[in-house]
């Protein structure tokens, strides 16, 4: 594989030239996954580096290589390192690993009071989130912001959480508390089982998907037959 160096940054207004391809391969990536994420705008994307909340990845030589953006949620109790992308290109370099580092410290920086959570169906992602202290949780402890719940709506598996009283789907979601105590032995044994069985662990993510999906397609035939 070839050498390449990257540079990662906070974004700010001189790289809103990349908003536009940020958010087409934001689309077009969760499309392949079979996913979906809150659809942004070129607009909303350059806000984010307006406003500082935002990290960028570029080559030497100026090419964009990767992004993420923070969101605040319920008056900045809980915060979101959201659409994290890399480009096609420059994925096998370990780039995601190095961009959730820069952005957990730039969430840190902002909010250092505020809970950081994701929901996501990688197993990557979540061995990245549980080196960075990150824990499974339960979707009530979240936010209740319903405006980051609206986010949802684009995602292909929307009815799924909704037929689960938005308790369950097929996202694993993760919290990062930065108030529970550091040495707390039920955490810190929680947090190693889990990189030490991240492969079963996605295995039961698949299985996860399996069930749900099977039940819902089941759901959808029962209601076929009064239509």
């Amino acid at each position: 594989m070839e050498d390449i160096s990257f540079k990662i940054i906070v974004a700010d207004s001189s790289h809103k030239v990349y908003s536009t391809v940020i958010t087409e391969e934001m689309e077009s990536s969760a499309k392949a996954r079979g996913t979906g994420i809150a659809k942004r705008s070129p607009a909303y994307i350059e806000t984010k580096m307006d406003e500082g909340k935002a990290v960028i990845a570029l080559t030497s030589d100026g090419t964009w290589a990767g992004f993420c953006y923070i969101e605040a949620w319920g008056h900045g109790k809980f915060v979101a390192n959201s659409g994290l992308i890399v480009s096609p290109q420059f994925r096998k370099y370990g780039l995601a690993r190095k961009i959730k580092q820069e952005i957990f410290k730039l969430s840190r920086k902002k909010y250092p009071d505020s809970k950081i959570f994701g929901l996501t169906t990688g197993a990557a992602v979540m061995k990245i989130n549980s080196e960075l202290g990150y824990i499974p949780v339960s979707y009530s402890d979240l936010t209740d912001d319903q405006e980051f719940w609206k986010g949802c709506q684009s995602c292909v598996n929307y009815e799924i959480l909704m037929s689960k009283n938005r308790q369950n789907c097929l996202c694993t979601a993760m919290l990062y508390d930065p108030h529970a105590k550091k040495n707390h032995t039920e955490d810190l044994a929680l947090r190693e089982d889990f990189k030490k069985e991240l492969k079963l662990f996605d295995r039961w993510v698949q299985l996860k998907k399996f069930v749900m999906l099977k039940l819902t397609k089941s759901k959808d035939s029962v209601m076929s037959l009064f239509l």
